[in-house]
C-alpha cells in the first residue's frame, strides 16, 4: 500500500512539474519582439570574382531610419583582418524588413571567416541619432559568424 502512495505522490509532483513548465513557457511567449535594429547575415555568395553578402535587415522600431551606414571589419578563417569597410544600409523603414547586397571584389566567400559590425557610422532618423545601434540584434543564417 505505501508503494502505491508514492507511486500516486510522484505522479502529482510530475504533473506539477510539467504545469510550471508550462507556465514558464507561456511567459517566455508572451514578452515583446525585439524593439531594436535586427542585421541578420543571410547568404554569401561568389559572384563574378567578387564574394556577395546579403543581409535582411530590420528596424522594429516605430521610427523610420533615413540612413543607416555600418561600419564592419571582415576576419579571414585564421582570425586575421581582411579589411574594415563601410556598408550602406540606407533607409530602414520602421516594421518592415529589407534585404541589402555588398560585394566584396577579389575576394573569395570560402576565405571569410567572421563579420563584426563595428557601429554605425552615420545614423539619420527624425530625433533618435542612436537608433541605429540601441537594442541592436546580430545573427547570422551562414556558418559565417555574425558580432558586434
Amino acid at each position: 500500500m505505501r508503494y502505491r502512495s508514492q507511486v500516486h505522490t510522484l505522479a502529482l509532483v510530475a504533473a506539477a512539474l510539467s504545469f510550471l513548465g508550462g507556465a514558464t513557457v507561456a511567459r517566455a511567449e508572451d514578452t515583446p519582439p525585439h524593439s531594436g535594429v535586427q542585421i541578420e547575415l543571410n547568404a554569401l555568395q561568389d559572384q563574378g570574382g567578387a564574394c556577395r553578402l546579403s543581409f535582411l535587415a530590420t528596424n522594429a522600431r516605430n521610427t523610420d531610419i533615413e540612413e543607416a551606414v555600418y561600419e564592419i571589419v571582415l576576419f579571414d578563417r585564421s582570425g586575421g583582418v581582411m579589411m574594415l569597410t563601410l556598408f550602406d544600409f540606407r533607409d530602414l523603414p520602421a516594421g518592415r524588413p529589407r534585404v541589402r547586397q555588398f560585394d566584396l571584389p577579389e575576394t573569395a566567400c570560402a576565405d571569410v571567416g567572421r563579420v563584426l559590425l563595428n557601429g554605425a557610422s552615420r545614423c539619420q532618423s527624425a530625433g533618435e541619432s542612436t537608433i541605429c545601434e540601441e537594442a541592436l540584434s546580430l545573427s547570422s543564417r551562414t556558418d559565417v559568424e555574425l558580432l558586434g
